[in-house]
């Protein structure tokens, strides 16, 4: 479920970008107004509103935002504004740069917690932005004998069946193939890869619900004692975000702003890219696993304009836990 609101009668994208043209002159930008416009509209009317923008002034929202505002306020409403698949074709970039293991979450999160329709929006909008593709740029990381790396293209060049058929039978048999891999530490074993980079959503969880029934642990928890492999992380990481999106993306959140400093791209990251998407269900399993609100988390640890706009994403809850 979104957390943002959209007014039932919006401006015309005309009218917002001229709201925004004028924000953008004088002394200063008028930052409160580009917060009230852009956190309070869809995907495609933010998209409606930069190419009236580009055509009425010649120039890209984007790259006027970009020299009118600052620090991580800038990056949380840039890429908010981006078109979503060019978004995380972004962020998928940027962390195959970097190639630490939080870095790697967000590969997981693109192949695991999208629809197969965005997944393969953001593979195509990845190729035209880099003139290479996610899958090459694995490739090229990591050696492609390396389980990390057929588990990394599998996942991205899965198409998931998107409906909610489920077959028992196999679930139960899949469920038995996963814990003898486990228990044989045979974990990186191309039927564990199978199974988790072609089976739909509503499959996994049912084979994950007899792994669970019929072995007494959910099967994060018997990986978690095997090794401490970042192979073995990183595999944990992609059966949350196949098993409940919310559950990891609150882990997110919540690893974001615990200890010294806050780690805001993982902050902007979580909340930018589910806004739309799950954050009400993120906010719930928030609540829920540690006793408070994300909002105030959020009230906790940001400040300014960022910390405005991304409470207008998040959206009101209860304080009390």
């Amino acid at each position: 479920m979104a957390t943002i609101t959209v007014p039932p009668f919006p401006l015309s994208p005309d009218e917002d970008a001229n709201k925004l043209r004028n924000a953008f002159q004088g002394w200063g930008t008028d930052e409160k107004t580009v917060i009230e416009i852009l956190s309070h509209r869809s995907a495609g009317q933010r998209l409606a509103i930069a190419k009236a923008y580009a055509i009425l002034y010649g120039e890209s929202l984007l790259d006027r935002l970009h020299s009118e505002l600052s620090g991580d306020f800038r990056n949380a409403v840039m890429l908010w504004t981006m078109d979503p698949a060019e978004r995380d074709a972004k962020l998928a970039n940027e962390a195959l740069k970097r190639k630490e293991d939080r870095d790697l979450w967000v590969i997981i999160e693109v192949a695991c917690a999208s629809s197969p329709d965005h997944l393969v929006a953001v593979r195509k909008a990845y190729c035209s932005l880099y003139s290479s593709s996610m899958e090459e740029e694995v490739a090229q990381s990591f050696s492609t004998a390396h389980p990390l790396s057929k588990l990394l293209v599998r996942l991205l060049t899965s198409y998931r069946y998107p409906g909610d058929h489920v077959d028992s039978e196999l679930a139960k048999h899949e469920a038995a193939q996963l814990f003898d891999a486990v228990k044989s530490n045979q974990i990186g074993h191309d039927d564990v890869i199978r199974i988790l980079s072609s089976r739909n959503k509503s499959q996994l969880k049912e084979t994950f619900k007899y792994y669970n029934e019929n072995h007494g642990k959910h099967i994060v928890e018997d990986i978690e004692v095997i090794d401490k492999s970042r192979f073995t992380k990183l595999l944990k990481t992609a059966i949350r975000c196949l098993a409940s999106p919310e559950n990891h993306f609150a882990e997110v959140v919540r690893t974001s702003v615990v200890g010294l400093g806050t780690d805001e791209d993982s902050l902007t990251r979580a909340i930018v890219t589910r806004a739309e998407i799950d954050l009400e269900k993120i906010k719930e399993e928030y609540k829920i696993r540690y006793k408070t609100t994300l909002r105030a988390d959020v009230i906790g640890d940001t400040s300014g304009d960022y910390k405005r706009f991304l409470l207008a994403l998040v959206g009101s809850e209860s304080e009390n836990p």
